[in-house]
């Protein structure tokens, strides 16, 4: 498992958000917001990003796909793959933490 540790977010400078080593950049949600609203055409691609908003709160990698999918226009089947699991594991995170409370 990558080693973790936060940083301030590179646009707004006011929010420390998650990283790991290597990763040259680091967004908060707040600033990857406006990327996020753009509208999604196509009815499967709808239906697949339609997940509750502390899902994209919660993963930057969520966010990347999807600000992706919406500057390129599509997404590859590993890619496709990759975020169902995110959202799965995403889920059950969210789960247990509530369990715990």
């Amino acid at each position: 498992m990558a080693v973790r540790f936060k940083r301030l977010c590179i646009r707004c400078k006011e929010r420390f958000v998650p990283a790991i080593p290597g990763q040259k950049y680091s967004f908060c949600y707040e600033c990857q917001k406006k990327e996020l609203d753009k509208p999604i055409k196509d009815p499967k691609m709808k239906k697949l990003f339609k997940i509750p908003e502390k899902f994209y709160k919660k993963s930057p990698f969520l966010r990347n796909i999807k600000i992706n999918y919406l500057t390129y226009g599509g997404l590859t089947e590993k890619q496709i793959e990759a975020f169902k699991k995110t959202v799965k594991k995403t889920r059950k995170k969210l789960k247990e933490e509530a369990a715990k409370q």
